[in-house]
C-alpha cells in the first residue's frame, strides 16, 4: 500500500484530495495539518517524513490570505516558500514524489491572453512572490515533483461562493469586481487532476485550472442564477473597489491560466467552469 503525505488536509483541497482516494485500497493516507505538521519546522519534517516514508508528498498548505500576506511578510514566506522548500529537502531524501500547489499570483496580471507555462512570471504583491519562491525552492531541491497553478480556487470550506451567496441572504445587491478577469475552479477537479498525473513520470509545472474564463461579477451572476437569487450584482472597477478598501493588496487584472502543458503531454481535460460550478452548487443544496 502506498502512503500519501498530505500537508493542509483540513483545507478546500486537501479535503476534495481525501474524497478522491476514498475507498481506494491501495492507498494510505496520511493527513496532517498545522497541528501535527509544522510546514515551517525543516526538523519536523524530516522527522516525520522519515517515519512515514511516503510514496508521495501532496502540499495543500499555504498562507492564501492575500491581504494579510502584505501585512505579515515574513509568515508568508515562511509558510508559502520555507515550508516548500523543506517539504522538497524531505521528499528528496526519501525519494518520494512531491506535488507542490501553486497560483495564478505568480504572474503580473498584464497579459491579453491566456497565460502558458512558459510566460515570464511576475508577480505584484507578496503573496505571489512568496508562492513564486516556493516553486523555486522546489526546483531546486525536489527531484520527482510537480507544481500546479490554480486559480480561484473553491470547494468545502470558506470561499468566494460561499461568501456571495451569504452576502445575498441580506442585501438586494451585492458590488463585485468586473476587471479582474480569471477562471474560477473547483477543488474536485484540481483533486481529479493531481490524482491523475501522481502516478506518472510526467514531471515539471502545470496549470489546472477549470476551462473558460469569466470576472467575479460575471462569476456571482452565475452562482446567484444556479442558487435562484434575485439579488442584483453591480459591477465596479477594482480602482472603485480600492477606495473602499484601501488596505487590499493588488491583484492581477488578467490571471486565466492555459492548461497548456497538459493538453500537450496528456489527454487530460479540466470541467468547463460553468459546468464545475454547477456540479459544486448542486451537491451543496442537496
Amino acid at each position: 500500500m502506498k502512503k500519501i503525505m498530505i500537508t493542509g488536509c483540513n483545507g478546500q483541497l486537501g479535503i476534495a484530495i481525501n474524497k478522491q482516494y476514498a475507498g481506494n485500497p491501495e492507498v494510505e493516507l496520511v493527513n496532517t495539518d498545522v497541528a501535527q505538521l509544522d510546514i515551517t519546522d525543516v526538523g519536523q519534517v524530516l522527522g516525520m517524513v522519515r517515519e512515514i516514508k511516503p510514496y508521495a508528498i501532496i502540499n495543500c498548505a499555504a498562507h492564501t490570505n492575500v491581504d494579510a500576506c502584505e501585512r505579515d511578510v515574513d509568515n508568508a514566506y515562511r509558510i508559502n516558500a520555507v515550508g516548500a522548500r523543506n517539504l522538497a529537502v524531505a521528499a528528496t531524501e526519501t525519494g518520494a514524489k512531491l506535488v507542490q500547489v501553486s497560483t495564478d499570483y505568480v504572474f503580473s496580471g498584464q497579459a491579453d491572453r491566456p497565460y502558458v507555462e512558459f510566460d515570464p512570471t511576475g508577480p505584484q504583491g507578496v503573496y505571489g512572490a512568496s508562492k513564486l519562491a516556493g516553486e523555486a525552492f522546489v526546483r531546486d531541491f525536489a527531484r520527482n515533483y510537480f507544481i500546479i497553478r490554480t486559480a480561484w480556487l473553491y470547494g468545502e470550506g470558506k470561499n468566494f461562493v460561499k461568501t456571495m451567496l451569504r452576502l445575498a441572504e441580506n442585501s438586494d445587491q451585492v458590488r463585485v469586481v468586473m476587471d479582474q478577469m480569471g477562471s474560477p475552479t473547483s477543488a474536485e477537479e484540481l483533486a481529479k487532476a493531481i490524482v491523475y498525473l501522481l502516478p506518472t513520470d510526467n514531471y515539471g509545472i502545470f496549470h489546472g485550472t477549470c476551462e473558460g474564463e469569466c470576472s467575479w461579477a460575471d462569476f456571482t451572476k452565475e452562482i446567484f442564477r444556479l442558487a435562484g437569487k434575485k439579488t442584483k450584482v453591480e459591477a465596479i472597477t477594482t480602482e472603485e473597489y480600492r477606495k473602499g478598501n484601501p488596505a487590499s493588496a493588488p491583484r492581477p487584472a488578467y490571471s486565466v491560466l492555459e492548461n497548456y502543458m497538459l493538453k500537450l503531454t496528456t489527454d487530460y481535460r479540466f470541467a468547463d467552469w460553468q459546468a464545475a460550478i454547477a456540479k459544486y452548487m448542486k451537491e451543496e443544496q442537496g
